[in-house]
């Protein structure tokens, strides 16, 4: 605009700190006429109040000029601008500029400064700023009209405050991004979130940021300076991290006046406000509080300065205009800003110097240097683009749309984390800036469409990733409602996932609340207290439906520990006595000492129904009061050793059973085994789980050993496993393997029936009681006391047993009975020889050489005979080694057997016709004892008849 413009209007500077409404005042002037225009610092605040003049007009009247947003209706009354992108020449009756103050600001003071000397509305014009203005505008403007304006508020200084500490309402302001993100994740992590509000943001992400703050979602504001420009918020506390900043060509301290303008955001309207600093930031001296406090600052005496009036005849005269001194002292010459750095690079390359020959061209160089640098990637690869888009121009008169559109798509994508999508938001702004430009494109309105719902694509999606990083929504709807003191709605779904206000918060496990994993301790403790307001009512419910449960949805593990479902309940511990143990139960204090007690009886009635039921012989016989003398002593044994004792053990007490005794306790199910005594009753796999647990409960050891899988004869020996094991767990050690006590029972049935001393061999019943191989049963006889000697021998084929069976069964001689019938050939019967008598030579009439070799197969055979201790297994804790593996006549006796005693009746071994290894014979067995006198039988035995008829026989 002209100042010409202006001649009749007035001009009105309204000057004075921040919180004094100067922005509503020039809202209030613009609306009472026709048309204005205001221009505002960032496009954040022009959106901002573009939108309020909308709501009160509605958007046929009002227009929003960026440099990347251009909103205008045909009708437009009203014109809401950033400072750069004022139109000029329109005339209007009304113009204002906000924050005059940025006249002295390096980068952007010349374009300030060109609107205060230039822009001009026809009736009114006004100038909101500082107060440190007011010199150099009466200076350079002296009919200009002066309004101060007080803060409605007070400003005090609260001193340094750690963000453990920050008040809710508080904004922490850092100047450069990662100072902004390092100091939101602390947020995060202590108060529940942060909102980020930064001028590279788009108006679209600011605003939804600022939304989350507004509304109470978070209570902490994370920003740059760029709250400092007029941006509306309900703040009570401003916290600089910071008073250092870059200010595009070095690191330096703010001034009182930039702190001043920043800090003055706290406390809004008739609200005091407070500011301080945080985090590193070094503390204010006490000069600079009292500047900021009192709204006392240096005033401005220099603006930044550029000639308006530009020379497009050519090139270097274009530039000598741009360079060219102000001629009045308060006006200095602004640096070299990026757009004519640009201008001298390109028009210095070779490719781009032939086309500027008339002022059209170098006014449209001009144009284009202007285009902002906004995706920061160095002046070289900015000034190429440049470039590029001037020789689209120049030549065509329009950018391509096929090259405009593939710049698009390659940013068009909503992926990434916050730094890449900030710099495809970066980009797009160049892309929109270019199609805002009047005859750069094809299509205009097309363009901006497209450019602008890519730009609100990449908004929405950089707020949902700054709400993801920063902002832990469960927190903060937990502290507001907790700070609101209004009642949490808890809810327990079928996963036992606990969500407060929709917010899943933790899961409850039984009746232990098991929070999220919190990221603060003052997060944990907000978590807690709003699960404990909230679960009160449903602690109470589950106790109840816990208590009615039946036995079945209830189980304890091999650790102690007490199930319900899925759920630990509760433990085991030690009690007086290992058949009554004691529970703890496992309930947070938060559901009262009712909900405790509820739960603990239920589980000591769980576990005494189990003992009850699985032991239910065990506690008959310690009950049984007609068990007198040595039985009920040995039914006390019985039960103090949860029903399994070694027989060794007890080997004096059994002795001294009568048989009496042992009726009894035999009523009761007790089984006097040769190995163990017993009751199989609770051999099975529940009562062997539970008495492995009571036993180590009772022998208070740190870890509780693992019952032995359900079902199985032989076990694993284990490493280190604690003395008793074994017993506990129904099983005896033989070597490398445990074999269950019953089938061990079994086992030495068989084995007494055969030749201890003489030695014998296991028969099939013995290796399919104990399911082992040949090699696996040696090394069990070996740990229960006896010796195996391995051999090996020719293998006698199956049609071979049943030749020399038949050879067996023929009459002496030949001769048939009278009733057989006649064998239609002569069956010859040819023992097989053994391997010794073989020679590798030899070979038998009619048959080919190899066969004899092939014929002659080998077997492992074991030979057992009684070790006398050899052999006793050392890993059985808690027996003498050795001393009870033997199956025994009597207490140190020889192991019950035959004797001596062959099968084959003559004295030698059963397979090898009483030879030994190698065809020896075996030594004969004697005695000195004078041979046993027989009693007589008793004639009034009922059996006595039979018994005489037997005798005869023998």
């Amino acid at each position: 605009m002209n100042s010409a413009l202006g001649a009749g209007g007035r001009i009105t500077a309204v000057l004075g700190p921040t919180n004094t409404g100067k922005t509503h005042y020039a809202i209030e002037r613009m609306l009472g006429y026709r048309t204005g225009v205001i221009g505002l610092p960032l496009r954040l605040l022009a959106r901002e109040i573009y939108d309020r003049i909308v709501a009160a007009r509605g958007p046929s009247v009002v227009a929003l000029i960026t440099g990347e947003e251009r909103i205008v209706p045909p009708r437009a009354q009203y014109w809401v601008c950033t400072v750069e992108a004022m139109p000029t020449g329109m005339g209007a009756d009304f113009l204002a500029v906000d924050e005059i103050q940025l006249c002295a600001d390096p980068e952007r003071g010349h374009i300030f400064t060109d609107r205060l000397l230039n822009a001009r509305g026809t009736h009114e014009t006004l100038f909101m700023g500082a107060d440190t203005m007011r010199s150099v505008i009466q200076h350079l403007i002296p009919k200009a009209q002066f309004v101060h304006r007080d803060r409605f508020s007070k400003l005090t200084y609260a001193g340094s405050k750690k963000v453990s500490r920050m008040p809710a309402r508080a904004a922490i302001v850092g100047f450069s991004v990662d100072n902004v993100y390092a100091m939101a994740e602390l947020l995060r992590r202590q108060k529940g979130g942060a909102a980020v509000v930064m001028g590279a943001l788009s108006p679209r992400t600011r605003n939804a940021q600022v939304e989350l703050y507004q509304n109470g979602d978070v209570d902490y504001l994370v920003a740059t300076d760029a709250i400092g420009m007029g941006l509306n918020l309900d703040v009570g506390h401003v916290a600089f991290s910071s008073v250092i900043k870059f200010d595009g060509r070095r690191m330096r301290h703010l001034a009182p006046n930039e702190l001043g303008q920043i800090a003055g955001r706290a406390g809004r309207y008739m609200t005091d406000g407070t500011f301080g600093v945080t985090g590193e930031a070094e503390a204010l001296d006490a000069e600079m509080i009292e500047a900021i406090e009192e709204h006392r600052f240096a005033p401005i005496k220099k603006l930044l300065w550029r000639n308006e009036r530009l020379e497009f005849g050519s090139v270097q005269a274009l530039i000598a205009s741009l360079e060219a001194a102000p001629k009045d002292q308060a006006l200095v010459k602004a640096p070299q800003a990026d757009d004519l750095m640009a201008l001298k690079t390109i028009s210095a390359l070779q490719t781009v110097r032939p086309r500027l020959k008339t002022g059209r061209d170098v006014r449209l160089m001009w144009d284009v240097c202007r285009v902002p640098d906004f995706r920061g990637i160095g002046k070289g690869e900015h000034t190429s683009l440049l470039e590029q888009i001037f020789a689209f121009l120049h030549e065509f008169g329009r950018v391509p749309d096929d090259w405009f559109a593939q710049k698009i798509k390659r940013i068009n994508r909503t992926d990434g984390d916050i730094d890449t999508l900030s710099k495809r938001l970066a980009y797009i702004r160049t892309w929109t800036y270019v199609a805002q430009r009047e005859g750069w494109v094809d299509d205009n309105n097309h363009w901006r469409e497209e450019t602008r719902a890519v730009e609100d694509r990449l908004s929405d999606a950089l707020h949902g990733a700054l709400t993801q990083r920063f902002v832990d929504r469960r927190t903060s709807v937990l502290l507001r409602r907790l700070k609101q003191k209004e009642g949490l709605v808890a809810d327990v779904n079928d996963k036992g996932e606990v969500t407060v206000e929709g917010e899943l918060i933790g899961r409850l496990e039984g009746f232990r609340f098991i929070q999220d994993k919190a990221s603060s301790p003052d997060e944990a403790k907000t978590l807690t207290q709003a699960a404990t307001a909230a679960l009160a009512p449903e602690f109470n419910l589950r106790s109840d439906r816990f208590y009615n449960a039946p036995d079945t949805e209830m189980d304890f593990t091999e650790q102690g520990g007490l199930m319900w479902g899925e759920y630990a309940v509760g433990k085991l511990v030690a009690g007086d006595d290992a058949l009554k143990p004691q529970v703890t139960a496992f309930v947070d204090d938060a559901a009262g000492a009712d909900v405790a007690e509820k739960v603990k009886r239920r589980l000591q009635h769980f576990i005494d129904r189990k003992i009850a039921t699985l032991f239910e012989p065990l506690l008959a016989i310690s009950k049984d009061e007609a068990l007198t003398g040595l039985a009920r002593g040995f039914a006390f044994r019985m039960v103090e050793n949860l029903g399994i004792i070694s027989r060794q053990a007890v080997a004096a007490e059994v002795k001294e059973l009568d048989q009496e005794a042992r009726g009894a306790l035999r009523k009761h199910g007790v089984r006097f085994g040769q190995f163990t005594i017993f009751m199989p009753a609770i051999l099975k796999p529940a009562p062997t789980r539970l008495r492995l647990l009571l036993w180590a409960l009772n022998a208070k050891f740190d870890e509780f050993p693992d019952s032995p899988p359900p079902g199985l004869v032989t076990i694993p020996a284990l490493k280190d496993a604690p003395e008793g094991y074994y017993d506990m767990s129904g099983y005896r050690l033989g070597g490398e393997r445990a074999i269950r006590i019953d089938m061990l029972e079994r086992l030495a049935d068989l084995l007494r029936s055969e030749d201890s001393r003489g030695g014998f061999e296991a028969n099939p019943d013995m290796l399919s009681i104990t399911g082992m191989t040949l090699e696996q049963f040696a090394n069990l006889m070996d740990g229960l006391g006896y010796k195996a000697e391995k051999a090996e021998r020719v293998k006698v084929k199956a049609a071979d047993r049943v030749v020399a069976a038949d050879a067996a069964t023929a009459p002496v001689d030949g001769a048939a009975p009278a009733d057989a019938p006649a064998p239609e050939a002569p069956v010859e019967v040819v023992p097989e020889a053994p391997v010794a008598e073989v020679s590798e030579t030899e070979t038998p009439v009619g048959e080919p050489a190899d066969a004899a070799v092939a014929e002659t197969e080998m077997e492992v055979f074991y030979t057992f005979t009684w070790g006398g201790n050899r052999g006793g297994n050392r890993r059985q804790g808690g027996q003498n080694q050795g001393q009870g593996a033997r199956p025994q006549a009597k207490q140190g006796g020889k192991p019950a057997g035959k004797g001596g005693s062959r099968r084959d009746g003559k004295g030698g071994s059963r397979r090898d016709g009483g030879k030994g290894k190698g065809g020896d014979t075996k030594p004969q067995n004697f005695s000195a004892r004078p041979p046993r006198k027989e009693k007589p039988i008793d004639p009034d035995n009922p059996f006595a008849a039979a018994l005489m008829g037997l005798k005869d026989k023998t």
